[in-house]
C-alpha cells in the first residue's frame, strides 16, 4: 500500500556548523549538490534563502520534463531550512536541512525527507527504487560537500583567508557553470562574461570574434583573477576545414581579447588564468610534463596558437597560468557522458589498439586546481591539470567497465572511428599522451581523485549508501 516515505542520511564533516550552514546558505549550492547523472535545470535558485524564497528546477526523464517548485521555509541561518513542494511529481514533499554542532567543534550535515511517492495509489510500486535513488543522490551530496569544505579550508590554511573576485568566461559551460559555483559556495564573488546583453548584476558582455576590442579593460579593473574558459567544443562535430577553422579562432581571438584588455587596463588583475588541454603534447608514447615539446598534429598546432595568444597579459606584468586540462571526467557533459550509453548496452571497450594515453582529471580537481593557481603565486606558465594516474584507454575502459558492472572488451576498430569520426576521431580518439602534473605535485596540491575508480564511483552515484558516514 501507498502512503508517507522517509529517508534520512547523516554525515560528520570535519568543519564547525557554521562554515558548513553557511556553504549551503550561498548562492551556487544547489548546483553544486545536483547529481551529475542527472538530467537537471536549474531554472532559479532560492537566493537569498529566506522564508518563502522558491527554487524552480526541470527535470528531464528521457522525453519527459518535469517541472519542480521548492518553497523554503523555517530558515534559520547557518543552522537549518525546510523546502517543500509546491508543484512536482510528488504527492508531497518536505525536505529538512539541519547543520549541527559537534562537542568536538566538528559538525553534523543531516538531510530528513518525508514524502507521498509519485503515481497516487500506485505510488508503491516505486517506494523501493525511489528510497534507492535517494540513498545514491545523498551520498554523493554529502561527499561533494565533504571535499569542497576540505578544500577550500586547506587554501585558506596556506594562503590566508581572503575573498576573491574571480571574472569567469565559459561560465555556462558544463565546467563553468560548476567553477563558479563552487567559487561562490566558497566565499568569493563571480563575475561572468557572458555574449550579448547581460541580464543581471553579476554580468558582462565580451566579444570572443574580436581579439582587439572584444573586452572592455574597464570592465576587469575590480578583478583579482580572471579564467578563461570559453571556447568551441574540440569534439562537438566533425572536422571539416571550417569546423576546424572555427575551433582555432574561438580559442585564440577570445584569448588575445581578454589578454589585450587586462594589458591595457588601468587596475590590473593579479592573475589570468586561460584554459588550455593536453593537446599540446600530441601522441607520445613516452610520459611527459610540462617540460616537453611540443607534439604533432592539429590540436598541438591550436594549443600552441592558444597559449601564445597569452602573452600579451604576460608582457605587462600579469602572472600567467595556461591550465592544460586533460580529460575532464563529469557525467553531465565531455566524453564520459557520450561513452555511457555504449558502456550501459555492454558495447563499451578499447579503442582502436587501446594503447593510447589516457589522462584523465575529475571535475573537482579541476575546480579545486583552479582556485589552487589562482592563490598559488608560485605557478606561472603551463600547469598539467591533469591527475597523477593516466593510464592507457583500455585501461580506462576496464575500470569505467567495472565501477558500471558491465563489459569492457567490445572494440571499436580504428578503421571504424576513422571512418565514422575523420580526423576527429584520429586525433582525439585514436592518439593520446600519458601526462604528468608535475607542476600541481611540486607545489603540493592535494588531489581529491587520484584513483579513476573513485572519481567515477562519485560521478555516477556508485558510492557507500547507508544512513551514516
Amino acid at each position: 500500500m501507498s502512503g508517507k516515505s522517509t529517508f534520512h542520511r547523516a554525515s560528520r564533516m570535519d568543519q564547525p556548523a557554521e562554515v558548513l550552514g553557511a556553504w549551503h546558505f550561498r548562492s551556487g549550492a544547489i548546483h553544486r549538490l545536483i547529481p551529475p547523472w542527472e538530467s537537471i535545470r536549474v531554472i532559479r535558485e532560492a537566493a537569498p534563502l529566506v522564508d518563502g524564497a522558491r527554487a524552480e528546477i526541470e527535470i528531464r526523464k528521457g522525453p519527459v520534463r518535469i517541472k519542480l517548485i521548492a518553497l523554503h521555509g523555517e530558515v534559520d541561518p547557518p543552522r537549518q531550512f525546510v523546502d517543500t513542494q509546491e508543484r512536482g511529481p510528488f504527492g508531497s514533499w518536505r525536505h529538512v536541512h539541519r547543520f549541527l554542532p559537534e562537542p568536538d567543534g566538528r559538525s553534523m550535515l543531516e538531510d530528513s525527507i518525508r514524502f507521498d511517492p509519485p503515481l497516487g495509489p500506485l505510488g508503491f510500486l516505486v517506494q523501493r527504487p525511489l528510497q534507492r535513488e535517494l540513498a545514491r543522490q545523498f551520498a554523493f551530496r554529502h561527499a561533494r560537500t565533504r571535499e569542497d569544505l576540505r578544500r577550500h579550508e586547506e587554501i585558506a590554511a596556506r594562503f590566508g583567508e581572503r575573498r576573491l573576485r574571480v571574472g569567469v568566461s565559459g561560465a555556462g559551460g558544463t565546467v563553468g557553470r560548476q567553477l563558479c559555483a563552487f567559487l561562490t559556495t566558497g566565499g568569493h564573488d563571480v563575475v561572468r562574461f557572458v555574449r550579448g546583453t547581460p541580464r543581471a548584476a553579476n554580468e558582462r558582455a565580451w566579444n570572443p570574434s574580436d581579439a582587439e576590442r572584444g573586452v572592455d579593460p574597464k570592465s576587469l579593473e575590480d578583478l583579482d583573477v580572471v579564467v578563461h574558459l570559453a571556447g568551441e567544443g574540440i569534439a562537438d562535430k566533425r572536422w571539416s576545414p571550417e569546423r576546424k577553422r572555427a575551433i582555432r579562432d574561438s580559442r585564440v581571438h577570445g584569448t588575445e581579447a581578454f589578454a589585450r584588455a587586462i594589458a591595457r587596463a588601468a587596475r590590473k588583475p593579479e592573475a589570468f588564468l586561460s584554459a588550455s588541454a593536453v593537446g599540446f603534447y600530441g601522441h607520445r608514447e613516452e610520459w611527459v610534463d610540462e617540460q616537453a615539446s611540443r607534439g604533432e598534429g592539429f590540436l598541438a598546432d591550436v594549443v600552441e596558437a592558444w597559449e601564445g595568444a597569452t602573452d600579451a597579459a604576460r608582457d605587462a606584468g600579469v602572472r600567467t597560468v595556461q591550465m592544460r586540462f586533460g580529460v575532464v571526467l563529469t557525467a553531465a557533459g565531455g566524453a564520459l557522458a557520450k561513452m555511457l550509453t555504449p558502456f550501459l548496452f555492454g558495447a563499451g571497450g578499447p579503442i582502436g589498439s587501446g594503447a593510447q594515453g589516457f589522462s584523465w582529471v575529475s571535475l573537482d580537481d579541476v575546480l579545486g586546481a583552479t582556485l589552487f593557481c589562482a592563490r598559488n603565486p608560485e605557478l606561472h606558465g603551463a600547469v598539467n591539470i591533469v591527475a597523477p594516474g593516466a593510464l592507457p584507454q583500455r585501461g580506462f575502459a576496464g575500470v569505467l567497465g567495472r565501477v558500471l558492472r558491465r563489459p569492457s572488451f567490445a572494440p571499436l576498430p580504428a578503421p571504424i572511428v576513422r571512418l565514422i569520426f575523420g580526423e576527429l576521431g584520429q586525433r582525439a580518439l585514436l592518439e593520446g599522451a600519458l601526462v604528468r602534473p608535475k607542476a600541481l605535485e611540486g607545489q603540493g596540491y592535494r588531489f581529491a581523485h587520484a584513483s579513476l575508480e573513485d572519481a567515477l564511483r562519485l560521478e555516477l552515484g556508485r558510492l557507500h549508501t547507508d544512513g551514516i558516514d
